[in-house]
């Protein structure tokens, strides 16, 4: 092996020290990390119990408040506002607080599930409610837990996370009657073309290409999200029980 790697003219890098992977801890940690991941499920539910029926809202965390798509996020936030559904988002900047501020500044309810991050992340001022998480895969429960529909607006890995998980629960009926929103056709239309080979390849179902709505239209989203929550759901009146002792 060289001594070092070259990645261009001109840089070098020194190798880096191998790290190898470990093999199972001691049980005392295993346990120690089962009780810290049991506890943010408990934070979480204790914090959201009471945050009503939500529209989660998925973006890259990156755009300024001048982009067209933080523009356009902040609009989501106002239409879901007015639907009487609360905007829930990862609470960080970016999309996610241009969604919370459109829903913010039109009197409707805002809460974000935010991450540890060392980079990014970190919580914008315009939710009402925000518990921060460890650990992503804790987060994405929490963000699908209480939401009855999904936009995916243009993002990065994170983003393609959270929409391909989503896509993957509602392919295989783990959730039903979800409907999701992809806003940005140029943005995506790589991303849909890879599914379409897909289906072609056998892969997925082509009727799994149904499973979303792409569009750059936000009227056609949210007629789309309304008609296919007025199909499906009907509002329950919850008791108001107490018994993880949360906080209204």
């Amino acid at each position: 092996m060289e001594a070092s790697t070259k990645l261009k003219e001109g840089s070098i890098i020194p190798p880096k020290k191998p790290v190898y992977l470990e093999g199972p801890k001691s049980r005392g940690y295993e346990l120690a990390f089962a009780w810290r991941v049991f506890w943010q499920f408990i934070k979480g539910f204790r914090k959201l119990h009471f945050v009503g029926p939500c529209i989660t809202v998925f973006g890259s965390a990156r755009f300024k408040e001048d982009h067209q798509y933080y523009i356009k996020a902040r609009e989501f936030g106002k239409r879901i506002a007015e639907l009487g559904f609360t905007t829930m988002t990862g609470g960080g900047p970016g999309i996610m607080e241009a969604a919370n501020r459109g829903a913010f500044e039109n009197n409707g309810m805002s809460v974000g599930c935010n991450i540890v991050l060392p980079f990014e992340q970190k919580e914008n001022p315009y939710v009402q409610k925000s518990i921060t998480f460890e650990h992503f895969f804790v987060r994405k429960v929490l963000l699908v837990k209480y939401s009855y529909g999904f936009v995916i607006m243009p993002g990065g890995f994170g983003t393609l996370d959270e929409l391909f998980e989503t896509l993957t629960l509602v392919q295989t009926k783990s959730i039903t009657q979800f409907p999701v929103v992809l806003y940005g056709k140029e943005f995506f239309e790589p991303l849909v073309q890879q599914m379409k080979w897909m289906a072609n390849e056998g892969t997925i179902s082509p009727e799994d290409l149904d499973l979303m709505l792409i569009t750059d239209d936000i009227d056609e989203a949210m007629k789309y999200i309304r008609s296919y929550i007025g199909a499906n759901y009907k509002i329950k009146p919850r008791k108001r029980s107490w018994w993880l002792l949360e906080k209204r």
